[in-house]
């Protein structure tokens, strides 16, 4: 509970070393947060920095955002010394359900045994036009 608070209160650490991701937040929130011995990201999509430095979505459809996102997830955890190997529950948010088997499909191509507990979630729009995002919680004893 006192996490969860820590986490609704806005009361985790700042990442060490660069602040941010080579990509910057589409919005006016942190892209991942240490509470205690979790990570927890924020809804990561497929994006890169642009010529100017603001994010871009990858071009390529689903398959190639969704394989751009789990390197933004594994990016940010990687701050806090974590992987995905340490990720024990995912949320995946979709815009069109009907590609729910491309996601399992590069998703078990991508992400390493044993992979985490998982949603996923229909949406009508994501930010940017983004066609997936996933957030993940994270377990990492901090050191």
């Amino acid at each position: 509970m006192r996490v969860l608070l820590q986490l609704i209160a806005g009361a985790m650490s700042a990442p060490s070393g660069e602040p941010g991701r080579d990509v910057r937040p589409a919005g006016p929130y942190r892209p991942v947060v240490r509470a205690g011995d979790w990570v927890v990201t924020s809804g990561q999509i497929g994006a890169v920095p642009g010529p100017d430095g603001t994010p871009q979505l990858v071009e390529g459809g689903t398959a190639a955002q969704l394989r751009q996102v789990l390197t933004n997830v594994s990016g940010v955890l990687a701050q806090h010394g974590a992987s995905l190997a340490d990720v024990v529950k995912a949320t995946v948010f979709l815009v069109d359900m009907s590609e729910f088997a491309l996601v399992n499909e590069i998703w078990a191509q991508i992400w390493p045994e044993p992979r985490p507990a998982r949603s996923a979630i229909g949406v009508a729009a994501l930010p940017m036009g983004a066609r997936v995002e996933v957030e993940a919680w994270a377990h990492r004893p901090a050191t």
